[in-house]
């Protein structure tokens, strides 16, 4: 309905490809008239003009052969040409210094971006490949999944370990697959620039390879799906070996990894892995039958959400004490979202913009988290994508009403990030507290500054110069000095001028919470409780933990 690509393509336009026909004509002229003036050979003049008059030619006999002294002279001319010249810049080689331009460092950004992808590599669980650039990491979790009789699933090896540990949490896990993908659609010539174009790509096909395996991804409908693997429950003093009560490397696991299967309600779960498999099936596009299993996968997992309603993490379930969801309409919207940008199908849209699922998301509120984009609450995210689609697509009746409901809503958000309303508060050194003070800030700062970024860029590209804050307007350079004050923060530009992403600069936290990077590689294997030593060390971890973003308190 709304052509063949309903994305509406990336915000980067290469200009170099943008010439108007009129261009196009004047530079053909100009080639035309380039060849036309120039010289015609004897062999040219002969196709064009007819026979010339024959000239009689001289020759020169060299014994064995004989040839024309007109081609006599020149080879020998040209011989003697070649070779002053070959001498003459032999000499200017060896006479010139031998100083060869260098190429500009990388910025802080971009250094700061290889290091952020560079944790997704120390993350993977599975056989890694050869080039994961990561020294002391190697395989891990390779019977996860295996032999449990009767079960959907072959095996479920790979995907990422959640931040220090080894549990396979998979409902956060989509979630950032899902906005790896959305930072590749929206700037894949900035990756390509920075030379992570690829490697990005092969961290979100990690993560989404392992997905197609937590359910049927090959049925039409489904009635399970995996929600966990591994375990890190040490209530009332349990001392079973597991991933939290355990302290090993990945590769020394030797325990039992449960697995935690869902087939009641787990709607926010099947929404943000529909998410991840759809965004990840606009990345690769270009891989249309990979693309087209992505797409697949999604639909069935969407529509396995919609029918068996409910939260993942809904009564005694372990994942309530580590990521419990608080509700699935915001992840219904955002699933849906993107599964109508990955398809084209209106009825993804139909249902999105029904004012009944936006009043469940709590799309019109408020409240203190309002804006608070995270991997519980995709509202924020899921109205940006919603305004995105009115800004390029303009789909017009029967939509326009609630898309210009959500982008005034983006608006909305977008206001309160700014420091001169007092929706949240800043730390000293200016970092924004989107959780009122809570523990690990950084990750809905860094959020915040993503959504800022796009929305700046949205309306850029869509010639509008900024937006309304009540009868204020502001530039969408407001909203880019916003999120580089964030990320500067972060990487040092804060009262303890102390970058928090680990790795960065020269100051950064050396003592982190994380099994592979605590214990040494060294060729010894420690048991469950042989590694408490090392979790319990002050001394600094032995391997770095490179991208890491730490979560110590700030100022």
């Amino acid at each position: 309905m709304y052509g063949r690509d309903p994305w509406g393509g990336p915000l980067e336009i290469n200009t170099a490809d943008s010439a108007t026909d009129d261009d196009r004509s004047r530079n053909l002229n100009d080639l035309d008239r380039a060849a036309l003036s120039r010289p015609l050979d004897e062999t040219q003049q002969s196709w064009l003009l007819g026979p010339t008059e024959q000239k009689k030619k001289k020759y020169v006999d060299l014994g064995c052969i004989i040839v024309s002294r007109k081609i006599f002279v020149w080879t020998v001319g040209t011989l003697v040409a070649a070779a002053l010249l070959a001498g003459f810049i032999t000499l200017i080689v060896k006479t010139v210094p031998r100083h060869h331009p260098k190429t500009p460092p990388p910025d802080n950004y971009t250094i700061a971006l290889h290091k952020a992808l560079k944790f997704f590599n120390a993350q993977k669980s599975g056989k890694l490949p050869k080039h994961n650039n990561v020294s002391w990491r190697g395989n891990s979790g390779l019977q996860d999944g295996k032999g449990e009789t009767g079960s959907f699933y072959k095996d479920l090896v790979g995907g990422y370990y959640d931040a220090g540990d080894a549990i396979k949490f998979n409902f956060p896990m989509a979630y950032a697959m899902t906005m790896l993908s959305w930072s590749v659609i929206e700037y894949s010539a900035k990756y390509e620039a920075a030379g992570e174009l690829t490697h990005v790509k092969e961290l979100i096909k990690w993560g989404t390879d392992y997905f197609l395996k937590t359910f049927n991804s090959t049925a039409d409908s489904i009635d399970d799906l995996v929600s966990q693997v591994g375990s890190g429950n040490t209530d009332d003093g349990n001392t079973d070996p597991n991933d939290h009560y355990c302290w090993m490397r990945p590769e020394d696991m030797d325990y039992k990894r449960p697995v935690t299967t869902c087939n009641g309600g787990c709607s926010d779960l099947a929404a943000e892995m529909a998410a991840a498999l759809a965004s990840a099936s606009i990345v690769f596009k270009d891989n249309k039958e990979y693309s087209k299993k992505l797409v697949h996968g999604a639909k069935v997992v969407y529509q396995f959400g919609r029918t068996r309603r409910g939260r993942y993490s809904a009564g005694t379930a372990e994942s309530s004490k580590f990521y419990n969801s608080s509700m699935y309409w915001d992840e219904f919207i955002w699933g849906g979202a993107w599964m109508y940008y990955a398809t084209g199908n209106v009825t993804y849209l139909n249902l999105i913009t029904q004012p009944t699922m936006a009043k469940h998301a709590g799309a019109f509120w408020g409240g203190p988290y309002y804006g608070v984009f995270s991997w519980d609450n995709k509202l924020a995210g899921a109205q940006l994508l919603l305004s995105r689609l009115r800004l390029f697509l303009s789909p017009g009746y029967p939509y326009e009403e609630i898309l210009r409901t959500f982008h005034n809503q983006t608006s909305i958000v977008m206001c309160s990030y700014l420091p001169i309303f007092n929706k949240f508060n800043r730390t000293n050194g200016g970092l924004i507290e989107l959780n009122h003070g809570a523990p690990q800030p950084l990750q809905y700062s860094v959020n915040a500054a993503f959504l800022a970024t796009l929305y700046s860029d949205y309306l850029d590209a869509a010639d509008t110069p900024g937006w309304y804050c009540g009868p204020n307007f502001y530039s969408t350079s407001v909203l880019r000095d916003f999120a580089r004050s964030q990320i500067d923060y972060i990487l040092g530009k804060n009262p303890r001028k102390m970058s928090y992403v680990v790795g960065f600069g020269t100051k950064y936290p050396r003592h982190v919470h994380h099994r592979g990077a605590s214990i040494p590689k060294n060729k010894v294997k420690y048991n469950c409780k042989g590694g408490w030593k090392w979790r319990d060390s002050k001394k600094p971890n032995p391997n770095t933990i490179e991208g890491n973003l730490e979560k110590a308190r700030l100022v």
